[in-house]
């Protein structure tokens, strides 16, 4: 399950496909290469998104089946 308070260098070790997601969210997750040292949650929430909706959705599309 993907929580808010998930860093982004998890999200991109458990789930790998779900960076191209959440670059067409506008949300970069990666810079140079490396993983942005933040949790999911800030960095949905500084692009202005809901984030109990974006997390959901999350879930939904890769967590679906934990």
């Amino acid at each position: 399950m993907i929580k808010a308070e998930d860093t982004v260098e998890e999200l991109l070790k458990d789930y790998p496909d779900i960076d191209a997601y959440l670059i067409r969210k506008g949300i970069r997750c990666v810079l140079c290469g490396e993983p942005v040292w933040s949790t999911i949650g800030d960095l949905i929430q500084n692009k202005g998104l809901d984030v109990d909706k974006v997390i959901s959705e999350l879930n939904e599309k890769f967590a679906g089946s934990e």
